[in-house]
């Protein structure tokens, strides 16, 4: 991959980077903790948990995405981004522009 095509890259992904962490401090202030309050029913305690855990799960996402960005940034700092890790081939163009952090060619990603 040419250094302009990397260029590109790294842009998506800092701009990628800055999203999630600006998303995920919204979601860390929904996945708080759930108060026992007797003033609110049952229903409306289990509502409030059930959000909690979407809110947790969704900030597990979150965090692991910041992960696979950071280990993309790295792969362009050695040269090695756009490489499938499962078969070593090279990352559609078409991939990595929607998903920078695109680990798999999409055939090896089971799509």
């Amino acid at each position: 991959m040419n250094a302009e095509k990397l260029e590109k890259y790294r842009v998506l992904l800092e701009e990628l980077a800055a999203r999630v962490r600006e998303d995920l401090v919204g979601t860390s202030e929904q996945a708080g903790i759930v108060e026992l309050d007797t003033a609110i029913g049952r229903l409306a305690r289990m509502d409030a948990m059930q959000g909690q855990q979407m809110a947790l799960e969704l900030k597990r996402r979150q965090e692991q995405q910041l992960l696979r960005i950071d280990r993309a940034l790295k792969a362009i700092a050695k040269g090695s981004y756009g490489i499938c890790g499962r078969c070593r081939k090279p990352i559609a163009d078409g991939r990595l522009s929607i998903q920078p952090d695109a680990v798999m060619c999409l055939k090896c990603a089971g799509g």
